[in-house]
């Protein structure tokens, strides 16, 4: 499983210890999630600005989010027509968001940034909160697999 990892902001230091802690946390989700040994999942880190701008493209939102989510494939454990790595899509996430929310809910920065890069994922695996019960169900998910990394409120 490859995990992907672009810094594109200059706000929030990035470190390495940040950089190997999302990337265990993306492939415990992907192994927890049953994924295909080739999946891949890049990640963006960026700023408010830059998530503003996609937002507003693609959702017709035009405010910064603390991440997005761009799927390439529809269900990533269909078997892939071709070798290699199974790109399943890139997750975006605002380092100045995760500093802020990790204000608001009185956690830690690593806790907010494994919730939005777990959050991040399961949208590229197809789950959703449009609804009540999807949201109970993503939140039950997303809770499972951060505790399995002993990564709590």
């Amino acid at each position: 499983m490859a995990v992907l990892i672009m810094n594109q902001q200059n706000i929030v230091e990035v470190t390495d210890m940040m950089l190997s802690f999302l990337e265990k946390v993306i492939q415990h989700a992907l192994k927890i999630e049953g994924a295909d040994d080739r999946a891949e999942v890049s990640i963006v880190l960026t700023d408010d600005e830059h998530i503003r701008n996609l937002n507003k493209k693609h959702r017709g939102i035009d405010n910064p989010t603390d991440v997005l989510s761009f799927p390439m494939i529809d269900n990533f454990n269909e078997e892939m027509p071709y070798e290699g790595e199974i790109p399943l899509g890139d997750i975006v996430i605002s380092l100045e968001r995760v500093e802020e929310q990790r204000k608001d809910y009185g956690h830690s920065f690593e806790r907010e940034l494994a919730y939005l890069a777990v959050h991040g994922l399961l949208h590229l695996l197809g789950y959703d909160h449009i609804n009540d019960d999807d949201q109970r169900e993503m939140r039950a998910r997303e809770e499972e697999i951060l505790s399995g990394l002993k990564i709590t409120r």
